[in-house]
């Protein structure tokens, strides 16, 4: 009995630690997109905060004299209160003794004096460090000081009675924020780079090919599986060596022949050359071979056409196989960028694709990340959103190809 609870408590605790390294594992690869994500609802001032925040944040304000004005938790003699600052424009130095180092004192500029004249300021050396000195009045007594630090001395009035104002260093002050998406960085990016047409255009191209590529691969794949012809074979080894021939080769022949036709900045480059795929073929080919022959031959019997039983048995038995070349398409098309920055140009937005748009957008945006990143997250979100859907296909699809 013992050494069963023992084995039991041992299993929960192996499954507990397992999913502990896994949830691990998940969090550090989920990060980077979840940065994206977060920084694209960010202000330009909480992105280049130190230390960076995952949250976007944006200032509180209070209205004084009709103005708007930021809230700061400010130290004063009545403890930690919640003012709105309405000056920031005086300067404060915070001195040290020089017999004292551990007393320090905050002032103003000009209610300091160097000590032996601006021209022959004396110096003293501290920590190797050569500081000037200077003199403070302090409780009726001189005392000689040396700098420390500076900051800004900002006037802070009280939102429930503006009247009262108090003068504090903006160095102690804690703005007061909140989390705030802003959701205008993504109309922002609309505008900006013409997004939206080219998110447009994304979709057509990518649906067009995927849906070309699909057709033309179950046709190729049931002819290269069923049919029997002269060469047929060799045909299709040949047509299958092609996926061995590197794009770089291509793209020079490819642009030539788009010269020619005339489809050179004209979104029909992005679309006809890329109907026609030997991966594709190859794995419809390697599908339709795994379904028993008897169906086949049962509806021929019954006097149905290639075309019929292509339609009506292969394709729905094709399923899975035909998802996961869908989705592995889909995914090409919509990130696909070599090809349309060479056939594209970059001047005509509206034959533009989201990756070409995004290149121009982190050059005009350069200064602001949160627009870009609002840009990414566009394009990442609807690919991200099919592999999520169309996942438990792969799973169908690998399970299937080792059934024979």
């Amino acid at each position: 009995m013992k050494r069963t609870q023992s084995y039991q408590t041992q299993k929960i605790l192996t499954y507990i630690g397992a999913y502990a390294v896994l949830a691990i594992f998940g969090l550090l690869i989920l990060f980077p997109f979840l940065f994206m994500f977060f920084t694209s609802f960010k202000a330009p001032g909480d992105v280049f905060r130190s230390p960076p925040r995952l949250l976007p944040y944006s200032a509180q304000t209070a209205t004084i004299d009709g103005a708007e004005a930021p809230l700061y938790r400010v130290r004063t003699e009545g403890g930690v209160q919640t003012l709105a600052l309405v000056d920031e424009g005086a300067t404060l130095v915070v001195f040290a003794s020089v017999d004292d180092p551990s007393q320090s004192f905050e002032r103003a500029p000009r209610e300091a004096k160097p000590v032996g004249g601006f021209t022959r300021q004396e110096e003293i050396v501290v920590g190797g460090e050569v500081k000037k000195l200077w003199e403070i009045q302090e409780g009726g007594q001189t005392l000689r000081v040396y700098e420390t630090s500076r900051g800004s001395l900002g006037v802070f009035a009280d939102p429930a009675d503006p009247a009262r104002t108090v003068e504090a260093s903006l160095n102690d002050a804690t703005p007061v924020e909140r989390p705030d998406f802003q959701t205008t960085n993504y109309k922002r990016v609309l505008e900006l780079q013409n997004i939206d047409r080219s998110l447009t255009n994304t979709m057509l191209v990518t649906i067009l090919v995927v849906l070309g590529q699909v057709i033309t691969s179950v046709l190729g794949g049931y002819a290269f599986a069923r049919l029997r012809f002269p060469g047929r074979d060799s045909l299709f080894v040949v047509y299958l060596g092609t996926i061995m021939i590197p794009f770089v080769v291509l793209i020079i022949p490819m642009y030539q022949l788009m010269v020619i036709v005339g489809w050179v900045d004209r979104v029909a480059a992005l679309i006809l050359p890329w109907i026609f795929t030997a991966y594709g073929t190859f794995l419809m080919r390697q599908f339709f071979i795994s379904i028993p022959k008897d169906l086949e031959e049962a509806a021929l019997m019954d006097g149905a056409s290639r075309l019929r039983i292509l339609w009506q048995i292969f394709v729905p038995l094709a399923g899975p196989a035909i998802a996961t070349q869908a989705t592995f398409t889909f995914l090409y098309a919509w990130n696909s960028f070599v090809w349309p920055l060479i056939v594209i140009n970059t001047g005509n937005f509206n034959n533009q694709v989201l990756t070409l748009s995004l290149m121009v957008l982190q050059g005009r945006a350069a200064d602001s990340p949160n627009l870009v990143m609002a840009g990414t997250t566009i394009a990442v979100a609807v690919p991200l959103l099919i592999f999520v859907l169309a996942q438990r296909y792969f799973v169908e699809g690998i399970a299937t190809t080792g059934i024979k």
